[in-house]
């Protein structure tokens, strides 16, 4: 027990729920990946299994190297890597619509590397550190429009402003996730009234364009968008074929499920593995697994907001609420989505579904989460360390 303390250092909570969603997540990918076989063609489940499998180990391996890195580094690689990120979402909208035939606006592949990787979603992860890093720095400063537009406007408005063509979802996930960042770090609200206007004019302008002009801007997904907001708050309000799977399979689950592996639609559900998987856990597990996928996200807010609220460090409560909220909310938003709550935003699970970038990208956060937990002292530590201190005075008078 003492050697695992030694190297699973920091909140023990945490530790406990990264390793519980790991495991709960190999049931249902496992499942619902037949989908990938059978119906798109690609691999074999057991196939598909096994490379969940390796984006997990990864995934836990990256936890434990970003919880050894002081968190107040992480500052300065954001600065450093700001720059980086702008470049590969310039790159990503350049390659072109397809990879292999299909739609890959927003994803990256690199030449000689056997997979593609989202650049929008570790982009998101840097902006939100070095806008927690800036807050930091000029917490006993004034902030205005003039000194705060190049360090933190014009990043905010680069970096949203190139996902959102491919992946307007997340670009609007992170620009909500900024304003709420800046809130709490005490940026005027003055400016931030002025952000969201000029954030709406800006996609007003975009949309209108593209819809007119549509040759200007061939890496986008506005028609998408279009059509599927359309379907949601329609007078008929039709569903999209994927909405209707979904909630065919929620209702079969419920009280009696159908049971592990018993899905009747993880073939007919497009990305059942990945996007819709929290049906596919509904119609299996039925409440008990709703109960879990809960439990288990809200478990990690909980800690979320305990460590934020316990760290000493200004810097270290803007660092864990800026990355980590972006999980949850993702999380509940993709949710929302399986029962047509909100139009569907093509926003995974984290963790729970299929692996990949984004998967890496939640356990990148929570490896920064637990870094700023193991600034925080228990009460025991910190009360023998004071009495040592008075020993140590006292030999010395």
């Amino acid at each position: 027990m003492r050697k695992l303390k030694y190297y699973f250092k920091g909140d023990a909570i945490l530790w406990a729920a990264i390793f519980l969603i790991s495991l709960a997540s190999f049931l249902p990918v496992y499942s619902a990946s037949s989908n990938l076989q059978y119906v798109v063609g690609q691999g074999s489940v057991l196939g598909h299994f096994a490379k969940h499998a390796g984006f997990i180990l990864v995934g836990i391996g990256i936890v434990f190297v970003f919880q050894k890195i002081d968190y107040k580094y992480f500052g300065g690689f954001s600065k450093l890597l700001l720059p980086v990120v702008i470049f590969l979402l310039i790159l990503t909208l350049m390659q072109g619509n397809n990879i292999d035939g299909t739609n890959a606006s927003r994803w990256l592949k690199l030449p000689g590397v056997p997979f593609a990787f989202q650049t929008s979603v570790f982009a998101a992860l840097v902006l939100n550190v070095y806008i927690a890093r800036y807050l930091d720095r000029n917490k006993d400063k004034e902030m205005t429009f003039n000194n705060s537009f190049v360090p933190v406007l014009l990043p905010v408005f680069l970096v949203t402003g190139l996902i959102f063509p491919a992946n307007g979802s997340t670009g609007i996930m992170t620009f909500l996730m900024i304003l709420a960042l800046l809130f709490i770090g005490g940026y005027p609200f003055k400016i931030m009234v002025s952000i969201v206007g000029v954030g709406v004019v800006i996609i007003f302008v975009f949309i209108t364009l593209v819809l007119k002009y549509p040759d200007m801007f061939p890496s986008n997904r506005i028609h998408t968008w279009k059509s599927r907001i359309e379907n949601f708050v329609g007078d008929d309000k039709q569903e999209s074929y994927q909405v209707q799977q979904a909630k065919a399979a929620i209702v079969q689950g419920g009280i009696i499920p159908r049971g592990p592996g018993k899905s009747a639609f993880k073939q007919s559900l497009p990305q059942s593995s990945s996007d819709f998987i929290f049906a596919i856990i509904v119609e299996e597990y039925g409440y008990g697994g709703v109960f879990i996928c809960f439990f288990l996200y809200l478990l990690i807010l909980w800690r979320i907001i305990v460590i934020a609220t316990k760290v000493e460090n200004v810097f270290g409560t803007l660092l864990v609420v800026g990355v980590g909220l972006p999980v949850i909310f993702q999380a509940f938003s993709n949710m929302a989505v399986a029962v047509n709550l909100i139009p569907v935003t093509g926003q995974p699970l984290p963790i729970l579904s299929y692996g990949g970038t984004s998967m890496w990208v939640a356990y990148m956060v929570l490896g920064i989460i637990i870094s700023v937990s193991r600034e925080i002292q228990p009460k025991e530590s910190i009360i023998n360390t004071n009495e040592n201190k008075e020993e140590t005075n006292y030999e010395i008078a």
